[in-house]
């Protein structure tokens, strides 16, 4: 795939102020100023290399989705919608505006407010003069997508999708859990990023409604392993499998999935949310031992370093490093920390975990884990599972292309 150069905010706004009257707007208000762009060469380049990092740019069209494997940024906003069309040309026409905006958003533009003031605007504006800050978007189906039976999708269905199991300690609530189309948003922008799933909630409209959104973020130093809210790092394990060859093994679906997923990957989603105000009462000694390792180095107890090559032997047999070491398998893990409201009986602060996790086979890799996690994690005296879904990520797309378009022109 041929190499795009990237456009600023300010360079696209100067270009859409000469075009004038001249631009005509299509019926969704966004095919003119995406065909202008891409003439003017705005969109984005085809591979994460290609791209100059001081530009913030993350392309959006490539082999495998953006945000998966692309280093985490500070912000996320995961959105989970519910199909509300009956009719399927609707439905496509929806995804491949969702599909122009992505692209021109990743490359640093915006859509041509309006020729007239008396009609709404076709972009919201708060991005205007800021950099794409690296924003990423990420596309995944439900299992309930395929269910549906008004686009008759059931034969699509990807070997390994379906709801997370209930588990034994579960305490889910069903707004926040599930959904046909969830789109994961990232940016180093917190700003940039609500732009983005704002817009995708504005050109949904008539065919598809929020079902729920979470906000979240993780701070980090560059190069370094973020924390978590109970001040552990989390994700020390990612570099095991970070090389090309590792994500084929670990992330990427393989060949005995549909064609269309072949490159995806498998997003499994849990809103943990922990109980600080308890956490904060432990003592340094027993949250070490509750994870099985040191809080300042990340260290698993018998090593040195955060990535030394450790004996799960010499970990407590419930700390929650040992038994993920258990199970002998790898995930993808992209978690980010979220704080919500305060309850108002006890003045305790609803805080935690955002666990986002990309797996070639889920059933093989998070499942147990996520069982094993459950029945005997000394982490589950601090925290409560109260958020589920899974979606199917399909692969990456080529310019033309909308996201979807393999399974509903299959």
């Amino acid at each position: 795939m041929e190499s795009r150069p990237g456009m600023s905010r300010k360079e696209f706004l100067k270009l859409s102020a000469a075009a004038g009257a001249g631009l005509a707007l299509g019926a969704s208000g966004l095919g003119a100023i995406v065909e202008m762009t891409k003439l003017s060469g705005s969109a984005a380049p085809s591979s994460p290399s290609s791209a100059d990092p001081k530009d913030g740019i993350v392309p959006f069209y490539d082999k495998h989705q953006a945000g998966i494997v692309t280093p985490q940024q500070t912000y996320l906003y995961l959105a989970a919608f519910r199909v509300t069309t009956q009719s399927k040309s609707d439905l496509i026409l929806m995804l491949k505006d969702w599909t122009k905006f992505c692209d021109l958003s990743a490359a640093g533009g915006t859509m041509k407010l309006s020729d007239s003031a008396l009609v709404p605007p076709t972009d919201t504006g708060e991005t205007l003069d800021l950099p794409p800050a690296r924003l990423t978007v990420t596309f995944g189906f439900g299992p309930s997508f395929f269910g549906n039976g008004a686009f008759g999708l059931s034969k699509l269905t990807p070997r390994h999708l379906q709801d997370i199991p209930r588990m034994p300690r579960d305490n889910l609530d069903s707004s926040i859990s599930g959904g046909d189309i969830c789109a994961q948003v990232c940016a180093d922008d917190q700003q940039v990023a609500f732009h983005a799933v704002r817009n995708l909630i504005r050109l949904s409209t008539g065919k598809a409604s929020l079902k729920w959104m979470q906000e979240g973020f993780a701070s980090g130093t560059p190069g370094k392993t973020p924390r978590n809210l109970f001040g552990f790092k989390d994700g020390t394990a990612n570099q095991l499998h970070d090389s090309p060859a590792g994500y084929d093994q670990v992330v990427w679906a393989g060949s005995d999935e549909p064609e269309w997923m072949q490159g995806g990957s498998y997003l499994a989603y849990r809103k943990i949310q922990m109980k600080i105000e308890s956490w904060d009462r432990t003592s340094l000694a027993d949250q070490e031992a509750t994870f099985g390792r040191k809080k300042v180095s990340g260290a698993a107890f018998g090593v040195s370093g955060e990535f030394d090559t450790f004996d799960a032997a010499k970990l407590p047999t419930d700390s929650h490093v040992r038994l993920a070491k258990q199970t002998g398998q790898l995930i993808h893990r992209r978690a980010y920390s979220y704080t919500d409201k305060v309850d108002p009986r006890t003045g305790n602060v609803d805080a935690g975990l955002l666990f986002i996790s990309y797996q070639r086979n889920p059933d093989q890799q998070f499942l147990p884990m996520l069982r094993l996690m459950q029945s005997s994690d000394a982490l589950n005296s601090y925290v409560a599972h109260v958020g589920s879904a899974m979606f199917a990520c399909p692969a990456g797309l080529s310019a033309g292309r909308y996201i979807g378009q393999s399974i509903l022109e299959a």
